[in-house]
């Protein structure tokens, strides 16, 4: 009897558990669906956010790849990284030519978000761009 208790609560719980899109066309588990990313907008070109983006994941973490998708042009850059063993991934978009929007995605491993992280990453990306 517990052992069919236990796997109608597994199957629930796989059931559950879902997947959300990622900012850099990917996909990641989830557990909560709630708000995960922050977006900012800059007057700065794309590769000197790209490239503030890319110094801020790796002063708190590690990089785990970069990605550009193939059906756009170059005006659309991501990253993936582990920040506080909670996965990262930033999108860098051009809106126009003079100005970059930056979108700051954070969940932890298990797929609970983690707005906090993605706050304190998107301002750090602000600061990189101020120095």
């Amino acid at each position: 009897m517990k052992k069919i208790i236990f796997a109608a609560f597994a199957g629930m719980v796989i059931i559950a558990t879902g997947c959300v899109k990622t900012v850099s066309g990917t996909h990641s588990p989830a557990i909560t669906w709630s708000k995960d990313r922050v977006v900012g907008r800059y007057q700065r070109s794309l590769d000197q956010v790209y490239q503030a983006s890319v110094a801020v994941i790796q002063a708190n973490g590690v990089m785990i790849q970069e990605y550009i998708p193939h059906d756009t042009t170059n005006t659309v850059r991501s990253v993936q990284g582990k920040v506080n063993e909670k996965n990262v991934w930033i999108s860098v978009e051009a809106v126009d030519p003079k100005i970059t929007q930056v979108t700051v995605q954070a969940r932890s491993t298990m797929g609970v978000s983690d707005i906090d992280l993605s706050h304190e990453l998107e301002k750090e990306i602000a600061l990189q761009l101020a120095r």
